[in-house]
């Protein structure tokens, strides 16, 4: 029985369509710099007092922990990030290496800061941030920051 045009058409396309994704390029592999250069990207933006840059790194989802307390990404743009600018603004601050993790498209970084406010004792910080790629690139999708005060 021989196909006629149409169908060899119908068949061809749909063998197609079905080949197509399989031969999509995979996304390369994470970078562990990639990831540094956001979380770099983050506090500097935040020292530098630049509210839409810091957002821009952030997840519409997103979530924030600190201090026993869960903020939304528009509770932290408008409340915890003008302390954070502040605070940044008016301390000198040194953080540590960061250690970075990933499962597919997602990533956590742990990092320590330490501030010294002129107390014999130093503010110590550590944060956790969980990032997520997607084709736009990395986007922080949490931040728990967990304080050590003199």
């Amino acid at each position: 029985m021989a196909m006629t045009f149409p169908r060899v058409c119908r068949y061809g396309l749909a063998a197609l369509l079905l080949w197509s994704p399989a031969c999509a390029p995979a996304p390369d592999p994470p970078k562990e710099s990639d990831i540094v250069a956001i979380v770099d990207k983050f506090y500097g933006s935040v020292k530098a007092g630049d509210k839409k840059a810091v957002m821009a790194l952030i997840a519409p989802d997103a979530m924030f922990v600190e201090s026993g307390k869960i903020e939304t990404r528009a509770e932290y743009e408008s409340n915890h990030l003008p302390a954070d600018i502040e605070f940044e603004s008016q301390t000198k601050g040194t953080r540590g290496p960061a250690r970075v993790a990933f499962d597919g498209n997602t990533a956590w970084v742990i990092s320590r800061a330490e501030y010294d406010e002129g107390n014999p004792e130093k503010y110590i910080n550590t944060q956790l941030m969980v990032l997520t790629r997607d084709a736009a690139g990395w986007h922080i999708r949490s931040i728990s920051w967990s304080t050590n005060q003199p």
